[in-house]
């Protein structure tokens, strides 16, 4: 299995991806129109413990309708995608492991306190939407008010908070491979390629830093290098974070994918979450300008573990 490790973690990134679309999808099963009194209703069907259950939708409209129809198409497909990657998986030998318990309790705590974790993402990054409408948009994905890139950017963010939090990604390695993954999915919509390393030189608002090109080899090289360190995995998800934020790896949404990296490192060792709280969004902006321009790494890691950091 150590020859095709590889391909296995490229075939459970795949899974996880395809199991977390799965989670956005709001209505999975086949649409049905029922009439009642002369009016017309929309239910969806589906099987469930080998139970047919149909559940209602609202009122018929056309566009309702189309997107229910949409919903079952990509329902489908994304199955269809898991059982072929799962046959795909018996065929290299790999067995699905049971979690730590501990792992297992962490991956429910931050799934409980995912809205209010993507709220503060989303402050972090500039979005101005109210804790309420971000609620809206992560369990309807749209509300009225919102410009349609702050929805995006929730959105994405929410994705990449499922990614992270599926039990087959959180046993993958907390890797450069798995940080370009993480980026793709916060920048989808917005790059064609958000998960490719920057090939262009950028700026930094607020700040005089700016940031060489980045090196492949030396960006999996460093990450490797933080990662072995012999200290504790909050110390460590410090590190990674602050490491991918200045070093700006891609072109965007590099806080965005530091601090879900971080956290899949986090979470894998059972030791909580980290997320900056929306209160504590403007000192922690100007430690990072000064972390940027060269102040030493100890008060900024001193705030992210006092402030930032949640543990169950």
């Amino acid at each position: 299995m150590s020859a095709n490790y590889p391909e296995i973690q490229e075939l459970l990134q795949k899974r996880a991806d395809c199991q977390a679309r799965m989670k956005l999808i709001p209505y999975e099963g086949t649409p049905e129109i029922k009439e009642q009194q002369g009016s017309r209703y929309l239910y969806v069907r589906k099987r469930v413990a080998g139970k047919l259950t149909s559940t209602y939708v609202g009122a018929y409209s056309d566009d309702l309708y189309q997107l229910l129809l949409k919903n079952a198409r990509d329902a489908k497909e994304l199955n269809r995608t898991i059982r072929k990657i799962n046959r795909e998986l018996a065929a290299l030998g790999y067995e699905d492991r049971g979690l730590p318990q501990e792992i297992l309790k962490n991956i429910d705590f931050a799934r409980a306190n995912m809205k209010v974790n993507i709220y503060d993402q989303a402050v972090l990054e500039g979005v101005a939407t109210s804790f309420p409408q971000t609620e809206e948009i992560i369990e309807n994905g749209i509300v009225n008010g919102v410009s349609a890139s702050d929805v995006q950017k929730i959105l994405n963010l929410k994705h990449a908070w499922e990614f992270i939090l599926d039990e087959d990604v959180v046993q993958s390695e907390s890797n450069y491979y798995m940080l370009c993954h993480i980026a793709r999915l916060v920048n989808e919509g917005f790059f064609r390629n958000g998960g490719r390393i920057r090939g262009v030189p950028v700026t930094i608002g607020g700040s005089t830093y700016i940031p060489p090109l980045p090196i492949e080899s030396v960006v999996i090289e460093r990450i490797d290098e933080i990662r072995s360190r012999d200290t504790d995995a909050v110390d460590i998800a410090i590190e990674l974070c602050l490491y991918c934020m200045k070093t700006q790896v891609f072109l965007d949404g590099n806080k965005r994918a530091a601090v879900i990296f971080a956290n899949h490192y986090l979470i894998a060792h059972g030791k909580g979450f980290l997320v900056i709280p929306d209160k504590d969004v403007p000192e922690f902006k100007k430690l990072l300008v000064g972390f940027y321009e060269g102040a030493t790494t100890d008060v900024i890691k001193r705030f992210m573990r006092e402030r930032c950091w949640k543990t169950f």
